[in-house]
């Protein structure tokens, strides 16, 4: 494979015109603890119309943090933590040692695997088994046969993990064993045309998803201004390119978010400040984005990152780092529009990326600059009330709540 023309720099890629960052390092605390632990933070403020909703039973669930371990001031491994499911309020505790560089992770379907990029120049992924007692057991790493790892997902078969790689602009695959092991990289694929978007050097992969059909894997990339579609060969772990969708010149498409009905996607354009929302085509795994949408915080450059979208379907999240705010869109036409409805602060700075609890009701933030968590109560009519004070952790990019 061509090695890429614009080499990795290193952790956290600034956008043209934006000061350095001082790297993604990440807090790294509580392991899936099954006791159950102290509340750390007030209660959630109870909107009027909370009545509609059962209170959820109180109860404390698993939480992960992504870090940087070659830093000064960086983590030592995977964080761990618990989260009270009705206030919000993490608890931390041990670390997952042994990890290099996990900036981003994704979890297993079976719940009994974790995986975690290796964001470096020498880019690789990593398997951690943890048990329901909260042990765990760091499985190996793979490399991915690029630089700087930056993202990845599993397949939802459970047999193939994705992972995209910024430096070199490129995707691998890689095989997942019974036992949650990676096995050798079957795919690699670089994203070599079209020729890099306006002040960008090359290809640069930022996500890899797969569309809720199944059958189709999109890469989004920042570099080339363009999301590729795959099929998966899900015998032999290959990718076959099906579709491009075009973004505009200089946009920077960053991640995107599946509607739970399949056929819409809200794409995140970090270098134009807008959201676009997406037509996807099942059959044919084809993309259509539509007009480039306000983000709401005004003039400057708002940097947004990441959308995420509720379990129904009825809002669309969107983590703005400029302004470090958080906006609010509703879903309309069956998940093929929105309408902007507010933005609220984060209570940190440089929301890197965003989570939702798997039943929707808490929203989560990881602040890179601030080093810390900031944690919010998602009301019926999807509005955001802040639960409590900051979780501190060390300069945070990745928080994964799990089931």
């Amino acid at each position: 494979m061509k090695p890429s023309p614009h080499p990795y720099s290193g952790p956290e890629r600034p956008a043209p015109g934006l000061p350095a960052l001082p790297g993604r390092r990440g807090f790294l605390g509580g392991l899936l603890a099954t006791a159950a632990l102290a509340a750390a933070g007030p209660a959630l403020a109870t909107p009027a119309h909370a009545a509609a909703r059962p209170a959820p039973a109180p109860a404390t669930r698993p939480l992960l943090l992504g870090t940087y371990t070659s830093e000064a001031g960086g983590g030592t491994g995977i964080g761990t933590a618990a989260y009270d499911t009705a206030t919000g309020a993490i608890t931390p505790g041990p670390v997952i040692t042994g990890v290099d560089n996990p900036s981003y992770l994704a979890l297993h379907p079976s719940g009994s695997t974790v995986y975690a990029v290796a964001e470096q120049e020498a880019g690789a992924v990593t398997a951690v088994r943890v048990a329901p007692d909260g042990t765990y057991e760091v499985l190996g790493s793979r490399p991915t046969g690029g630089s700087g790892t930056t993202h990845l997902s599993v397949h939802p078969s459970g047999r193939w993990l994705l992972s995209a790689n910024y430096g070199s602009g490129s995707v691998a695959v890689h095989p997942i064993a019974e036992d949650g092991a990676l096995g050798e990289r079957t795919d690699l694929v670089t994203h070599s045309s079209p020729p890099p978007g306006p002040g960008q050097g090359g290809p640069h992969a930022h996500q890899i998803v797969t569309a809720p059909d199944g059958g189709h894997v999109l890469a989004v990339d920042l570099g080339t201004d363009t999301v590729y579609t795959y099929a998966l060969d899900e015998s032999a772990g290959t990718l076959t390119e099906v579709s491009r969708a075009a973004l505009a010149p200089g946009s920077g498409p960053r991640h995107l978010a599946f509607h739970p009905r399949g056929r819409s996607a809200y794409l995140a354009c970090e270098l134009d400040n807008t959201l676009v929302v997406c037509a996807y085509d099942p059959a044919t795994g084809a993309l259509t984005p539509g007009p480039g949408q306000s983000t709401g915080t005004g003039s400057g450059t708002s940097y947004p990152s990441q959308p995420v979208v509720t379990g129904d379907g009825a809002y669309v999240y969107l983590a703005n780092r400029g302004p470090n705010s958080l906006t609010r869109y509703a879903v309309e036409d069956d998940g093929a529009a929105v309408r902007l409805l507010d933005t609220v602060p984060v209570g940190g700075d440089w929301p890197r990326q965003l989570a939702l609890s798997p039943d929707s009701t808490l929203l989560f933030a990881a602040n890179q600059r601030s080093s810390t968590v900031t944690v919010f109560g998602v009301g019926l009519d999807g509005s955001l009330t802040a639960a409590g004070d900051p979780f501190p952790a060390p300069v945070a990019v990745c928080v994964l709540p799990l089931p």
